[in-house]
């Protein structure tokens, strides 16, 4: 089993010497690569000198872009992903490495709750893995870890997927979940992160939600569509009932309703196909 551990890192010049020496300790025969997003510090420098291959984005593309990256430049059968700014150690991989063996496709690294950097963070993360547990029928410990191990002609497949951004580990899993690859989850404590963060709260708290609707809709487009149209509905055949109990009429408001109900299911049902015909290519 060739390994290739994948770094995305920017601005990372404080901490990505000792992530790099410390997988090269642990991982003599690994090929280490530092994917550098643009950085406008030294963090290739010290990453090379460090022993890591370094493939450099001109221009800052995002986390989710540098993970791609790095994943199509490796050549190891096995990619563990994780991240450059110190919150990682690669002495945690062993026992993913491990449970990789016994037959799943990835294994990914559980945070317990002391590792996240603030409460609102450990909310966020909680909300998330509360959504997909319950699309998916299994516990999810932590959907958003960066620190995980994937067999790379799996992972590799749902490249085109991954969006450029912060939450690429949410879709890689979902994905991964939805093509029926079996996963499971190993506990990590990770460490305070060394430097400023580039996650800000204000910026990236629109997303949250929309990040909520992808995992619903990447999973199954139906278990989010099917009870608002159902909603729509009952809430067309109440105001049907109470104006034909009032009036004596059918009004527009319950053929709006109705008609919306419709749509929704439909819309519903033709993302369903899309997600099918989207998953049958892996």
């Amino acid at each position: 089993m060739q390994l290739s551990i994948v770094i995305p890192a920017k601005n990372e010049s404080s901490a990505i010497g000792t992530v790099v020496s410390t997988a090269r300790d642990c991982y003599p025969d690994a090929e280490i690569l530092v994917v550098d997003d643009g950085s406008n510090d030294d963090t290739a420098a010290v990453a090379a000198n460090a022993g890591a291959t370094v493939v450099t984005h001109p221009e800052s593309l995002g986390n989710g872009a540098a993970v791609k990256t790095g994943a199509r430049a490796a050549s190891g059968d096995v990619i563990a992903l994780m991240d450059g700014d110190g919150q990682h150690d690669a002495k945690e991989l062993a026992p993913l490495l491990e449970r990789l063996e016994t037959g799943y496709d990835m294994v990914i690294g559980a945070r317990d709750n002391g590792s996240h950097a603030n409460v609102g963070r450990l909310f966020a993360n909680g909300l998330y893995n509360t959504v997909a547990s319950l699309l998916s029928g299994r516990r999810i410990p932590d959907l958003t870890s960066g620190f995980r191990v994937v067999r790379a002609e799996k992972f590799k497949q749902f490249l085109y997927l991954l969006p450029n951004g912060f939450s690429y580990p949410t879709t890689i899993t979902m994905a991964f979940l939805r093509s029926g690859y079996p996963i499971t989850f190993e506990p990590i404590s990770a460490s305070r992160r060394i430097g400023k963060s580039h996650i800000r709260p204000l910026r990236d708290g629109a997303r949250f939600l929309a990040i909520i609707f992808k995992i619903a809709t990447l999973y199954s487009p139906l278990k989010i569509f099917l009870p608002l149209a159902a909603a729509f509905f009952i809430t067309g055949a109440g105001w049907y009932a109470y104006t034909f109990a009032t009036i004596g009429r059918f009004t527009n408001m319950s053929m709006l309703l109705f008609s919306a109900s419709v749509i929704v299911f439909l819309i519903g049902l033709i993302s369903e196909q899309i997600t099918a015909l989207t998953f049958s290519k892996s």
